[in-house]
């Protein structure tokens, strides 16, 4: 007998059958969450022949949810908010009535009604909230430090047997932190305290995050705080390119290793406001759109970036998640920031005005008159 449709489904998405034994990881759905504060929350979207589109929030609870946190290597399932919760997505709405037991491994491996089979609209689009997993402490940011892991609810370091920089690597490419310089041990970046949960970690350096290395096993160990294990990795960073000094230019983020640019969707002066002030370059004068100086090259990071304007780094504004994007070099998004406390001479009309940084008028990428032609900065 031919097999029925539900079958099929289940076979594409890797359902596991009573006569399945095993399932790869390739056999799965690549997931994402986008638009919330952190690779691990926001709308989950899924992969499916080439398009990326969101599940219904119908029957959606914390079982599901933490499946997508598990796959994703993202910790334990906080929340599962429906109701388009980190905002609708668009295109198709792919799965619906997803019955996860909460033990699976993939998302895959759930029930639901199969592809593009619903009775949604994007205002139900469901939503994922993780527990970090994985954290570096007493470094000099968030992409170095001794490393620590949470289980069962609780935070705990991880030993330097074995520790190189497969491990760090793994480590990095999960933080989104870049690729890893250094894998110090020997409680680099000071002592810990409480339970040491990993021994004997041994990893590829490809893998996608910690959980899929073989350790001794969790609480299995044989060390002391001492030999608590650290991370450093390259990290993230933010420059301005193309302009007439540092405080200007197109927008670009140094992430996983590359250099790359963001899309002007969304992009507007609160926006500038974080860069200007990550920048140390004073007050946000004009978010120009458009690659106002010049399209860039490689990757777009971001896309649909909102900031409430509080936030001390770009990347913790909500966005669409890294690499998620609709968008051509024609859209890089761009700032023109103060600089240091500077009196500004705006040339209009041939007039030479001297005014103060806060009043500096805001200028629009489609206005007369160029940024170039009509600022230059006193000090």
């Amino acid at each position: 007998m031919a097999p029925t449709n539900q079958v099929l489904f289940q076979a594409r998405l890797g359902f596991e059958e009573s006569h399945t034994t095993s399932l790869s990881a390739g056999d799965q759905p690549e997931l994402r969450l986008v638009g919330g504060s952190s690779r691990c929350s926001g709308r989950v979207e899924v992969l499916h022949q080439g398009a990326w589109g969101t599940v219904c929030d119908d029957l959606w609870d914390l079982n599901e949810v933490e499946v997508v946190c598990r796959q994703l290597g993202c910790g334990q399932a906080v929340s599962g908010p429906g109701g388009a919760y980190f905002g609708a997505g668009s295109g198709d709405i792919f799965l619906d009535n997803l019955q996860c037991s909460g033990i699976e491994q993939y998302l895959g491996q759930c029930a639901h009604s199969g592809w593009s089979e619903h009775n949604c609209g994007h205002h139900e689009d469901a939503s994922v909230i993780c527990e970090p997993v994985l954290h570096l402490v007493g470094g000099s940011g968030q992409c170095s430090g001794r490393v620590e892991v949470f289980h069962q609810g609780t935070w705990g370091t991880v030993c330097d047997d074995l520790w190189d920089l497969n491990e760090a690597e793994v480590v990095c490419r999960q933080l989104g932190c870049g690729h890893a310089i250094a894998a110090p041990g020997e409680a680099h970046f000071g002592p810990g305290s409480g339970e040491i949960l990993l021994d004997d970690i041994q990893c590829s350096g490809s893998e996608s995050h910690l959980g899929q290395c073989p350790s001794s096993g969790w609480l299995d160990h044989n060390c002391d705080h001492h030999e608590d294990a650290g991370v450093v990795c390259s990290g993230m960073f933010l420059r301005l390119v193309n302009g007439s000094h540092r405080c200007e230019g197109r927008v670009e983020v140094f992430y996983n290793g590359t250099w790359g640019t963001v899309c002007d969707d969304s992009w507007d002066l609160t926006d500038a406001k974080v860069v200007c002030q990550q920048l140390d370059c004073g007050e946000a004068l004009s978010a120009p759109a458009q690659s106002y100086f010049d399209g860039g090259t490689g990757h777009i990071m971001l896309d649909g970036v909102q900031c409430s304007g509080n936030e001390d780094k770009v990347w913790q504004c909500t966005h669409n998640g890294w690499f998620a994007h609709n968008c051509g070099h024609q859209e890089d998004a761009s700032v023109i920031c103060s600089g240091e406390h500077c009196e500004h001479v705006a040339h209009l009309s041939g007039r030479e005005t001297h005014l103060p940084v806060a009043s500096t008028p805001t200028v629009q990428s489609n206005e007369l008159w160029t940024l170039r032609q009509y600022f230059r900065s006193i000090c």
